[in-house]
């Protein structure tokens, strides 16, 4: 797994490589790109950036395809905080994507289990993901994959943790009482089927999340740890969310910002500890 760990907004890192990795790939429409997508706080530079790139016509969503990794249970596509509302406010509505290339879980479906299975096998239909986006709690979780979850899991139906619904009370007019108790999510081996991974963090409030996955072996407690198992996988992250490093990995950061001071970023290798 890499690390990286920049100078720079982490929004601006993301979004640029989303670019340039969608550009390289050449996408069309017999062979469009499946980019996977979060939302939460952590992201919205990059979609604000992504939002740029497209009006300036340095980048072309329309041989795009996307997946998104949740949606909360019971709340309507309409409704303000739904993902739904997230991605049309902050991404769909800006760019060219064809509104028969964004999937987002249905909430409100009759059947939450039966819609758990479809949206797998639409990831199916296109080939799998080709780059998926993610951010990390700050009790490891992704996606909604709360601690405990199983490595192999497939899209869910999720039972929020108090500590992750108090998280994102603050969406819901800082009252508990509004924020769903469940989630459609992913999996874990949903998101490690995908052919590359990146993974954001910043801040210190991610911190401690960030050291154990670069500091543990993988393991369910921390959901974050199995980007580990990934050949692909890279965690990106900003200063402050490694301010808990210690060890080898401290060392290395070290060295490589005594080597190279006035860098942009600095990239480590993390090796699993096992």
């Amino acid at each position: 797994m890499r690390l990286i760990v920049t100078k720079i907004s982490v929004g601006l890192w993301a979004a640029a490589y989303i670019k340039n990795t969608i550009k390289q790939f050449s996408p069309s429409l017999e062979r469009p790109f499946v980019l996977g997508l979060p939302t939460g706080s952590t992201v919205l530079d990059m979609y604000a950036i992504l939002r740029t790139f497209a009006k300036e016509r340095l980048l072309n969503f329309q041989q795009v395809i996307t997946f998104n990794m949740d949606e909360y249970v019971g709340l309507p596509a309409d409704h303000p905080q739904s993902y739904h509302s997230y991605m049309r406010r902050n991404l769909f509505d800006h760019v060219n994507l064809l509104p028969e290339h964004t999937f987002i879980p249905n909430g409100q479906a009759n059947d939450l289990a039966q819609e758990c299975d479809r949206y797998e096998k639409e990831m199916v239909k296109v080939g799998g993901v080709d780059l998926f986006i993610g951010g990390i709690g700050r009790n490891g979780h992704i996606a909604f994959n709360e601690p405990g979850t199983p490595f192999n899991s497939r899209t869910h139906v999720a039972d929020l943790t108090p500590s992750t619904r108090e998280a994102n009370a603050r969406f819901f007019q800082n009252d508990l009482s509004r924020v769903p108790r469940q989630a459609i999510t992913v999996g874990i081996g949903t998101i490690l089927n995908s052919k590359e991974l990146l993974f954001i963090a910043s801040g210190v409030k991610k911190a401690a999340a960030v050291t154990h996955l670069v500091t543990q072996p993988p393991t369910p407690s921390w959901p974050l740890t199995a980007l580990k198992l990934h050949p692909r996988a890279t965690l990106l992250t900003d200063l402050d969310a490694c301010v808990l490093l210690s060890g080898n990995v401290k060392t290395q950061l070290d060295e490589a910002m005594q080597a190279d001071p006035h860098a942009e970023q600095w990239i480590l290798t993390i090796e699993d500890p096992t």
